[in-house]
């Protein structure tokens, strides 16, 4: 007798960098995004929705140099054999559809987009290969006061997403003053551009490993935790010692631009940035009293960027559930890209945009407790008699009506197993009409929250049963009201 085959079963699982949410986590995100797009609106931006996908050679930083260009992205060939990715940010995707539909748009053009990219990168604690991205930008408007307004917005959408004013900071840099460090210590040449990305990359982290780690990372290279090897720049000593000089110098208060100056000393591109700065300052009203600093420890790790770059990092500290320190970092960044739309066009349009990091701003509100305290469920309409299905669809008809969440039971009359399902469901009320309350034309009302704070008070079941002081009836014309005011109460 032949064997029977097995079955072939998948094993259920979510591919790594990847997560599922629910519930809570995506209420909250929707009001969060909700709150930015009206300050991105009210600014003036228009909102802007472009594909998932792009064809590779249109991201710029990744285009395909081998037979599979996956460093960095996720890609897959098209059937006529063209390469196309999954967006890496929508910063990329914007220059290609100025690029595109350049004649025909307004200049500059002013555009905000929410949506979801993709990084074929390490993941890790915190670190996912899907996240979302709440992006405003202006292309067609040159330095300085383009770049005033933006970090001048950038403010408000913080402090519009939950972070309070005093609580987080702006800090604003321009990428010429990096290039006038590397003016200064001979790495400006066309053959060092490779190692000045690299260089960059590990400025980017000095908040992150310190003095230390990113001195490993300009030389050397540095092991992590995990065992994993990153190569470093292989800068000499001199170079190293220089651009930690830099970072270190970099605290933004008071007469920040004369240390940079200082710093800097005569170069060009160094006092071109410098220059851009000073005009940033005088073009926000009372600059000294924002949340806005200067800081040229800030360098933004990818490469389109030309000029002021801004990064919005937390001032309070945070703790986990378990009392000990959690490092959020920025929560959001930015800055000056006068190049990306060339690439299409061959002519250099101006743009500056800042992106806003959702799911680290929802961390940082969740460790605050201000956010993630868990969502509502809806009203649980019991459905204990079969053939009375349409009067329970009604009755949760008429809660939605009044602007309520509702929803009838569909699994079985069993009563505990529903009164189960709604605690689950985080169902702060249920709604009750057996055959004896039918008869009446009477609607039980079940406070659920209360019942289950009073349940922990009271030790004889004989009294709860008794007394069941989270439990009263109605008559079924007035039951909306009396589920209206119930909720009323847990608010």
């Amino acid at each position: 007798m032949a064997k029977k085959q097995k079955t072939f079963r998948p094993k259920a699982r979510v591919p790594r960098g990847f997560r599922d949410r629910l519930g809570a986590e995506i209420a909250a995100e929707r009001e969060m995004l909700a709150r930015i797009s009206a300050v991105y609106e009210a600014y003036g931006f228009d909102p802007l929705e472009t594909p998932a996908f792009e064809y590779t050679d249109a991201l710029g930083k990744f285009l395909p140099d081998v037979d599979r260009p996956n460093a960095g992205v996720f890609s897959l060939q098209d059937d006529d054999e063209q390469w196309m990715s999954l967006r890496y940010d929508l910063t990329a995707p914007l220059a290609r559809f100025v690029a595109e539909n350049f004649d025909a748009l307004p200049k500059p053009f002013r555009r905000y987009q929410v949506g979801p990219v993709w990084r074929n990168e390490k993941p890790g604690p915190g670190r996912y290969r899907q996240f979302t991205q709440c992006d405003a930008d202006t292309v067609g408007a040159p330095a300085p006061y383009a770049d005033a307004e933006m970090c001048a917005l950038f403010a408000e959408v913080i402090e519009a997403a939950g972070i309070a004013r005093g609580d987080f900071v702006i800090r604003v840099s321009n990428r010429k003053i990096v290039d006038g460090l590397f003016e200064k210590i001979g790495l400006a040449g066309e053959a060092d551009a490779e190692t000045r990305l690299t260089v960059m990359r590990s400025m980017d982290k000095f908040d992150k490993f310190g003095a230390e780690g990113v001195g490993l990372l300009l030389g050397p290279g540095r092991k992590d935790e995990s065992g994993d090897f990153t190569d470093g720049a292989g800068l000499d000593d001199a170079k190293i010692a220089a651009v930690i000089s830099f970072l270190q110098s970099g605290a933004g208060e008071g007469d920040s631009l004369e240390k940079m100056s200082a710093l800097l000393g005569e170069t060009k591109t160094g006092g071109e940035g410098l220059a851009e700065l000073a005009g940033i300052k005088a073009s926000i009203p009372d600059f000294d009293q924002r949340p806005i600093v200067f800081d040229c420890s800030i360098i933004r790790g990818l490469e389109y960027y030309t000029g002021p770059v801004f990064e919005a990092d937390l001032a309070f500290a945070t703790e986990d559930e378990k009392g000990r320190p959690v490092q959020i970092g920025s929560v959001g960044g930015g800055g000056r890209y006068d190049g990306l739309v060339k690439r299409f066009k061959g002519v250099e349009v101006p743009a500056v945009g800042i992106s806003v990091g959702v799911s680290r701003l929802l961390a940082a509100l969740a460790l605050q407790q201000k956010t993630g305290a868990g969502m509502q469920g809806p009203v649980i309409v019991l459905a204990l008699e079969k053939d009375q299905m349409a009067s329970y669809q009604q009755m949760a008809t008429d809660l939605r009506n009044a602007g309520l969440r509702a929803e009838v039971y569909l699994g079985g009359s069993n009563f505990g197993k529903q009164l189960k399902y709604a605690d689950k469901r985080a169902a702060p009320v249920a709604v009750i009409q057996g055959e004896d309350e039918r008869l009446k034309n009477e609607v039980t009302i079940k406070d659920l929250i209360l019942g289950a704070e009073l349940s922990k008070d009271i030790e004889d079941n004989k009294e709860w049963r008794e007394e069941q002081p989270a439990q009263f009836t109605v008559q079924r014309s007035e039951f909306v009201d009396a589920v209206k005011k119930t909720l009323a109460r847990r608010r």
